[in-house]
Parts: C-alpha cells; structure tokens; sequence
C-alpha cells in the first residue's frame, strides 16, 4: 500500500530569510562584547569646585576664618584693655588742669589774707582757721578734679578697648558668612559644569553602546519581522510525495491479487462450468 506524505512549506524567500537569521545569530552571539568602551564614567571635579574646597579646607579662610579675628579681639578684653586707648596726652592735659586750679586756688588763698588784713586780724588764728578749712577744701577739689580727668580717660579708653572688640567679633561672625558665600557660589557653578561634562561623558557612552549593539538590535528586527511575516503570510505551495513500496508492501499486495484470483476460481468450479452456447453449438462430434 503507498503512503503520500504532504508537507507544507514556506515561500522561498522566507526560508531564505530564516536560514540568514540561523546563520547570522550563533556568529554574532558566538564574540564576547568588550563592555569596558562604554563602562560609566565619572566627570572630575570642576576647577571651581576644587577651588571651593581649598577654601573651605583648612588651609584655606573658609573654616575657622573667624578664629583670627578672636584672637585679635582677646586683647581688647580684660582689665588693662584700656591702656591701647589711653589719649598719649592725658597726663600733659592733667598736668595744665592743675596748674591752672592751683593759680586759682593760690590767688583766692591771698584773698582770705587780704580781707584779715583789712579786718586787722591779720595772723590771728580765725585767720589762720580760714586758710586751714581753704587749703583742706581746695585740696579736696584738687583730688577731685583729678580723679575725674583720670576717670576720663580710663572711660575713654575702655570705650574705644570695648569698640575694637566688638568690631573683631563683628568681623569674626561676618567674615566666615563672606566666604561661605564664596564657597558656595564656587560650588554651585562648579557643579553646573561638572553636571555638563557628565552629560557629555554620558552621551559619548552612550553613543559607543548603541554602535556596539546596532549588530544585535538589527538582527533582533530581522527575527521580530521573520516572524511575523511567517505567522501571517501562510504557506505557499504543498509539497506530496508518494514512496515506492517496499518489499513487504509488494507481497502483501500480490498476495492479496492471488487470493482474489484463487476465491473466483474456486466459485466457478462451485457451480459448475457452462461452456458458452455459441462455442458447443459449433462444435460438434466426428
């Protein structure tokens, strides 16, 4: 018995397409990507940044600027902080001061002696008790006066010690606050541009990694449209093919011929045989 076997086959250029695609991926997936073209990368700090840092660091007058100008308020501080601020001609002026209070002193002393002499008590004792109670109160104002120049001056003094202290602490909370600013204007910008180098960095790595995979991203469409077009293009032409019988086929069907020949023979002898009539009718005995 013959066996036909039908095969469906895709159009040429599809089984074309196929055997490119089969081809191709095993030689492409076969080499092993060398990924360190496109490893990440991280731009270097931007000169201003590196600026800001010095400034900032230790070596710079970024931190601990203001330990300066605390060291040079320290001596404006304190109980002798006047003496910077003492006027260098504070004793001229206490010396004239009193020289003139002592003129004034001795010329109102000799009118105590010029109204005893008029009274004619003059070196009596109420004279002598007039001139005592004056001198000790004309020496009571002498101190007096002096003690207030020198509170003055020493007024003065701590004053201008107490104005140069806070101008140093003032420039101790102030400066730092300058450079910081500074340091960070110095920052900012300088991150602007380092974001900016990285982005350049970024984008050539990016452009290396999509030449590295432009191969495997174009073989990748091939298959996605290899496949779509033999999902949706159907077969094209039926291929049948229909074997020699084997030997064994062979007997089976001779045998199966005999035993047809066999059975109407032996219905035939079954019955009878009849002879035609137009054949016994011609022949006739002698």
């Amino acid at each position: 018995m013959a066996i036909t076997e039908t095969r469906n086959l895709p159009a040429p250029f599809i089984q074309a397409l196929g055997e490119h695609y089969g081809k191709e991926l095993p030689a492409l997936t076969g080499k092993e990507l060398d990924v360190s073209q496109w490893a990440p990368t991280i731009a270097a700090q931007d000169p201003l940044q590196t600026q800001a840092a010095a400034l900032a660091g230790t070596t710079g007058k970024g931190i601990g600027a203001f330990e300066d100008y605390l060291t040079a308020a320290a001596p404006y501080s304190g109980p002798d902080a006047y003496k910077q601020f003492m006027s260098p001609y504070q004793q001229q002026v206490i010396d004239a001061t009193m020289t003139s209070f002592d003129k004034q002193a001795a010329q109102q002393r000799r009118g105590i002696s010029d109204r005893a002499l008029q009274a004619g008590a003059y070196g009596g004792s109420r004279m002598g008790i007039a001139e005592s109670e004056y001198d000790a109160a004309s020496d009571m104002n002498r101190a007096l006066m002096e003690s207030q120049l020198l509170q003055q001056g020493y007024g003065q003094g701590m004053a201008g010690a107490q104005t140069a202290f806070g101008q140093q602490t003032g420039l101790a909370g102030m400066v730092p606050g300058l450079y910081q600013q500074d340091i960070a204007t110095l920052g900012t910008v300088g991150a602007t541009q380092q974001a900016q180098a990285q982005a350049q960095a970024d984008a050539a790595r990016e452009g290396l990694r999509m030449q590295a995979f432009e191969p495997y991203e174009r073989l990748g469409f091939l298959g996605q449209g290899l496949t779509g077009i033999m999902g949706g293009y159907g077969n094209q032409y039926q291929f049948q093919q229909q074997p020699n019988p084997t030997p064994l086929q062979t007997a089976l069907g001779t045998g199966a011929t005999l035993a047809g020949i066999y059975g109407a023979v032996r219905g035939a002898g079954q019955q009878g045989y009849q002879a035609p009539s137009n054949l016994l009718q011609q022949w006739k005995p002698q």
